[in-house]
């Protein structure tokens, strides 16, 4: 039976029955807590005489009505689907249901603010979710025009794709807003957003005079902190920098955007109805590096509305070309239209960072991955789509170069607009203006899956001359990938001594095409060696770099003396890859991070370096030397919390990553000294927020228990207050909270997916005793199955991802070996499972692997 699933030959053959014209759907969200009333009306072509389904995922359908004729749901409705027989050439079919509200973020979601009472929904529909609010044909090239008429309690206002009409009088205490006809949309743009949300209205205003309305709007709880202007700003600016960039106008009515509450993703490119995830209104203080990805995310989002909503994707297939497209293009506006100038140095640091720890998995796939059925493509919103695809896009702009790049990228859109469309078809498009064969260009960057390395091959005389240089590419063990053209760069940088100081500065520079095992560079050969070769130099192409054996003793020991963040990122980040390849070790990487900490400033830098601090001490160092190791991180991180500048971004890191790792009696102090005013710091304020970080760390280090928590969470009385109470009691310290935890997790099923995601956290978090989830690694394999059968796709991903106890492998008792049978034993008894809930317990396996050779690579000599 087909469950929930679509596959691409069912939906294929579908598509080559029915044609959709439009939908009338009607919504009830005044007849309760847990369903509303769902009437949908779809008008649709067929071929005569065929047979089809329609999808719906309800608890009750009450009336199925095809042509006049009456269909009894009892014998037509099985499996979130509804068969249709006996199709006419033109048709019209009205369901009516109960339909089910959800608290996973997925559907339509409801959500009542423990700050005032109020409730408030909204709908998330990507991939497979618009079924369980109306009948639809659930397929992205089956567009057609929709038309929302929804009744609301008379409080409440309803935001859409089309504009907000005037509401007309309903029953007692309730009002209706009948929107006006969609544009053609695939159904899984397709929003409704309904509740006493606030806001803040705008416009903007194009060159030929056109005007686009624009809303922010949030809860009413979180009013005070939405920096609406900021936000308003920048989607005008990105609205013209996109019209001019793509050639196109903005095609739909309006672009509202609201944030929304316990939101499963970042945020959802519903057409002119964007909704962001509201943790992105800051109620304290953030630091820059969220507030980078905020503007990231307003704008990958904006650029959806051309590549993805205007024209989408056939079938899942092309996914990545949706995801892809939207990082690259917003990255690129966020360089040159917001204040985040370096953005390209985040992109390197946080995204590409992403990519390849997803591409070194046993589980990679080619960016324009093959998608089978809806379960392969709800596993593949990861780092391969999304970030891997947006630097192969960086690298095809500079292949055939950025006019003719955007120039095929209007062809394209004005060729399929309001339809769908094919990575083919985009490919046809750049070929003619760039004039380019980018056949042998698609089947390597994205046909096949993989990352290659490269590494340099450096010869010198007795004088420190260069007598040879090239640049090897390797394919790493295990990996499908093939040898693949690069644009590279090659840095040269040396120490200087100026007023005291030492500096590593750059000396050179040469840019050349690799390809194939071996590249000579005959424009170093005569030149004196540099202390420091960075290979992929300012991040021009995607691949794992190693630097010579002098450049990496060099760069990591001297690494504050780069000057900039980029180059000290790359060193960095290749020291690293060679950690989690058991090449390196990772106390040597830990030294080199928190080296780095004293002299970067970059906010997005240094919270990838002090998340990387992180797994050394929690995860890849052995389990022997782990409370020395973090005993003296916290003292470093600590100093230079206190040293760091005044009210700068870089304190505030510092304080809440002092509060995660404190150990010591003296290190604990000073974190309940600032939670308490014991301490003070200049231009530090301890806003709610931060209190909660403050506090979830003395729990963590046992100083704080549930006395505390209960009074924090007395103080703080909103959903975010909450959730975190929920994250310090699972981050508890003992073995009675840690099952408690892990028992709430498994069984309440009614856990809220925010709270859920919270809960995970806090039960990972065990630096101090990681002895505490041993126990878990056998029970683990005993839970898969019976979550996966219970929980929707989001919720069991998250807990099956979560509750593998990683940190547990290495301790006493949970031998490597031990913890990589036990999924090699629930994988090999499960051969005929779904490949979607294989792949995430064999990335868990993965995971393991790499901790247990990391840690292997780690333990010092004298313990040998």
């Amino acid at each position: 039976m087909p469950g929930q699933n679509l596959t691409r030959v069912e939906a294929a053959e579908r598509a080559a029955l029915v044609r959709t014209g439009s939908y009338d759907v009607t919504l009830d969200l005044t007849s309760g807590e847990d369903t509303f009333r769902s009437i949908t009306t779809a008008r649709f072509s067929a071929t005569p005489g065929a047979s089809t389904f329609i999808d719906l995922i309800a608890p009750a359908v009450h009336e199925i009505t095809l042509n006049g004729r009456r269909l009894d749901p009892a014998q037509v409705y099985a499996d979130s689907r509804i068969a249709l027989t006996g199709l006419e050439q033109d048709n019209e079919l009205t369901v009516v249901a109960d339909c089910a509200y959800m608290h996973t973020g997925e559907g339509l979601h409801r959500f009542t603010d423990p700050a005032d009472g109020a409730t408030y929904l909204y709908t998330q529909f990507e991939v497979p979710d618009s079924r369980r609010v109306y009948a639809v044909f659930e397929q992205p090239d089956l567009k057609a025009s929709f038309t929302f008429t929804v009744t609301t309690p008379q409080e409440w206002t309803v935001l859409s794709n089309s504009p907000t009409p005037e509401p007309t009088p309903a029953a007692e205490g309730a009002h209706t807003f009948a929107f006006a006809p969609t544009e053609r949309l695939s159904s899984y743009v397709t929003a409704v957003v309904a509740g006493p949300y606030t806001g803040v209205t705008s416009e903007y205003r194009a060159d030929d005079g056109r005007v686009v309305p624009l809303g922010v709007y949030c809860r009413a709880s979180l009013a005070e902190y939405l920096d609406a202007e900021e936000i308003l700003e920048m989607t005008r600016k990105g609205l013209a920098y996109y019209e001019e960039l793509f050639g196109t106008p903005y095609a739909f009515a309006k672009y509202d955007q609201i944030f929304v509450p316990e939101f499963n993703a970042g945020a959802m490119e519903n057409a002119g109805c964007v909704t962001h995830r509201d943790d992105y209104v800051f109620r304290s203080r953030p630091v820059q590096a969220r507030v980078e990805r905020r503007a990231v995310t307003v704008l990958h989002e904006l650029a959806h509305m051309w590549f993805g909503d205007l024209v989408t994707m056939r079938w899942w297939n092309d996914l990545w070309l949706n995801e892809s497209f939207a990082e690259y293009t917003s990255t690129l506006a966020v360089a040159e239209t917001t204040r985040f100038t370096d953005a390209w140095t985040t992109f390197q640091t946080i995204e590409k960072a992403w990519a390849y720890n997803q591409d070194q998995l046993s589980s990679t796939h080619p960016v324009a991955a093959e998608i089978n059925d809806l379960h392969d493509v709800e596993v593949n919103f990861d780092g391969i789509t999304y970030a891997k695809g947006a630097a192969v896009l960086a690298a095809l702009v500079g292949y055939v170069g950025r006019d003719n790049f955007f120039a095929g990228i209007k062809r394209y859109l004005a060729a399929h607009a309001y339809a769908n469309a094919t990575l083919t078809d985009l490919l046809a498009e750049l070929e003619a203006t760039s004039g380019r064969d980018l056949g042998a260009w698609t089947r390597l960057w994205l046909q096949e899956a993989g990352v290659t390395t490269l590494r340099p091959e450096v010869v010198t005389d007795d004088q420190g001359v260069i007598t040879s240089f090239a640049v090897l590419q390797e394919i790493p063990a295990g990996s499908p990938a093939t040898l693949r053209p690069h644009r590279l760069a090659i840095g040269s940088y040396s120490l200087r001594e100026a007023d005291g100081a030492t500096s590593l500065v750059r000396t050179g520079r040469v840019e050349l095409d690799v390809d194939g095992e071996r590249t000579p560079v005959p424009e170093l050969v005569g030149t004196r060696r540099a202390d420091v070769i960075v290979l992929n130099e300012d991040d021009l192409t995607y691949a794992k770099v190693r630097l010579d054996e002098a450049s990496l003793a060099t760069g990591l020991e001297r690494v504050d003396a780069f000057t900039e963040s980029l180059p000290r990122s790359i060193v960095l980040a290749a020291a690293w890859d060679m950690v989690r390849d058991a090449e390196a070790s990772a106390q040597d990487y830990l030294d080199a991070a928190l080296s780095a900490l004293r002299v970067e400033e970059h906010s997005s830098v240094v919270q990838g370096l002090l998340a990387r601090v992180s797994t050394c001490l929690g995860l890849y160092l052995p389990a022997q030397v782990r409370p020395t190791a973090r005993a003296e991180a916290a003292r470093k991180v600590l100093h230079l919390a206190r040293t760091a500048a005044a009210g700068s971004d870089k304190q505030l890191q510092l304080v809440r990553a002092a509060a995660a790792h404190a150990s010591t009696t003296e290190q604990v102090d000073a974190v309940e000294a600032l939670l308490t005013g014991g301490e003070t710091l200049v231009g530090l304020t301890i806003d709610q927020d931060l209190r909660w970080e403050l506090l979830t760390g003395l729990v963590a280090s046992g100083r704080y228990g549930e006395e505390q928590i209960a009074a924090e969470e007395a103080r703080d009385v909103t959903t975010t207050g909450r959730e975190r109470a929920a994250q310090a009691r699972a981050t508890v310290p003992t073995e009675q909270a840690k099952e408690a935890t892990w028992t709430a997790l498994v069984e309440d099923a009614d856990m809220p997916n925010e709270t859920q995601a919270k809960v995970l956290r806090g039960l990972a978090t065990v630096e101090g005793d990681p002895a505490l989830l041993v126990p878990f690694l056998g029970r683990y394999p005993q839970i898969v199955d019976g979550i996966w059968s219970s929980r929707t796709f989001h919720m069991a991903e998250n807990l099956l991802s979560g509750l593998w106890p990683l940190a547990a492998v290495g301790q006493e008792g949970a031998e490597a070996e031990a913890a990589t049978g036990l999924l090699e034993d629930w994988l090999a008894s499960h051969a005929g499972a779904p490949a979607a809930l294989r792949r995430i317990v064999t990335e868990n396996l993965d995971d393991t692997r790499r901790v247990a050779a990391a840690q292997a690579a780690s333990v010092p000599r004298t313990i040998l």
